[in-house]
């Protein structure tokens, strides 16, 4: 009878756990799961646009257990303030610039003049060495399930005067990103840089505060800041990356089954964001020639450029941020 009184007691136990165990599923499977974005370009964006189709897919995926909520026009705050925001989980999601807060190593896709298209930089970012780089963000604080390109490549807009040779920037006032590879390789080339908020270069480039500005053709435009501009110089200068910013403890608390989904769409979302995005450059391209004086850097006056910010690249190397030889296994993975 004792024997048979533990095996009840043993099946109870077991009843109990399993039950608790399907009832916890259950409770999963109806919780939702509610996904907080932001980021400072407008709702008619390239980036946005992806966002839209994020949150479309992951909402349809997820059977509705993943909700997101998109905020744009940096209605939430600056860049770094929305960036820190996610780290601290007030928002769980962005995209932007200041990748190199989530690893430095995400300057090794902007050293100066180093791929001469941008399919040779989504090589590399799909790559295994790419998925190590987002990996590496979690020393700082952030999930980065995918990355693609911000845009095409970058390029300069001022008031002064055409940027036909390298003198041509001496002197100048560039707004620049607060981003060092930016500041570094403008001061390499003879500008003045000048660190300006994103939302806040329109007015220094009416205001007189700053000269010029570089960016890819489709932030110049969606921004306007074309507006106060007289010239811009096509010499496709550097491709910046496009991290998807994740708060790691809110990813960590989906179930498995979840992180598959968020995972897949935010990898088909900057796939995506690729192809708007670099198939838009060309439009945003005739919208800036319609307005401003335009040139394009010649193979030789490119040589200029090319020759003023070696020392910038050794400065990466020295400082530690990658060494030559992930240089070299990127320059090899772009040329496969």
């Amino acid at each position: 009878m004792k024997r048979l009184a533990v095996v009840v007691i043993l099946l109870a136990v077991i009843l109990c756990g399993v039950s608790a165990n399907a009832q916890q599923e259950e409770m999963s499977q109806d919780k939702v799961y509610v996904f907080k974005y932001a980021h400072t370009q407008s709702p008619s964006h390239p980036r946005s646009v992806s966002m839209d189709f994020f949150k479309e897919q992951i909402e349809k995926a997820s059977n509705g257990r993943i909700q997101v909520e998109l905020y744009y026009n940096g209605v939430l705050g600056k860049e770094a303030e929305v960036l820190d925001m996610v780290k601290i989980g007030t928002v769980q999601g962005s995209r932007g610039g200041l990748f190199e807060r989530a690893n430095k190593k995400f300057l090794i896709y902007t050293l100066p003049f180093m791929f001469e298209n941008t399919d040779q930089v989504l090589t590399v970012m799909n790559s295994e060495f790419g998925d190590k780089v987002n990996a590496g963000a979690l020393d700082n604080g952030l999930y980065i399930p995918a990355t693609g390109v911000a845009g095409g490549f970058r390029n300069i807009t001022n008031n002064v005067r055409p940027i036909t040779t390298v003198e041509d920037v001496k002197g100048l006032k560039m707004r620049t990103p607060p981003i060092d590879m930016t500041i570094k390789t403008f001061g390499a080339i003879g500008a003045n840089p000048q660190q300006v908020a994103y939302t806040e270069t329109y007015m220094a480039l009416k205001s007189g505060v700053v000269d010029g500005q570089e960016n890819p053709f489709s932030n110049t435009v969606d921004m306007k800041f074309y507006e106060p501009q007289k010239y811009l110089s096509v010499v496709n200068w550097q491709v910046h990356p496009d991290p998807f910013y994740v708060n790691p403890d809110w990813y960590e608390n989906l179930p498995d089954d979840l992180k598959a989904v968020f995972d897949s769409a935010a990898e088909s979302a900057m796939k995506y964001s690729n192809e708007v995005w670099l198939g838009s450059e060309i439009e945003y391209f005739y919208t800036l020639k319609d307005n401003l004086e335009v040139n394009e850097l010649t193979s030789e006056t490119r040589k200029g450029f090319v020759e003023a910010v070696k020392p910038v690249w050794q400065g990466y190397v020295d400082e530690g941020y990658f060494t030559w030889d992930e240089i070299n296994e990127v320059l090899a993975i772009a040329q496969d």
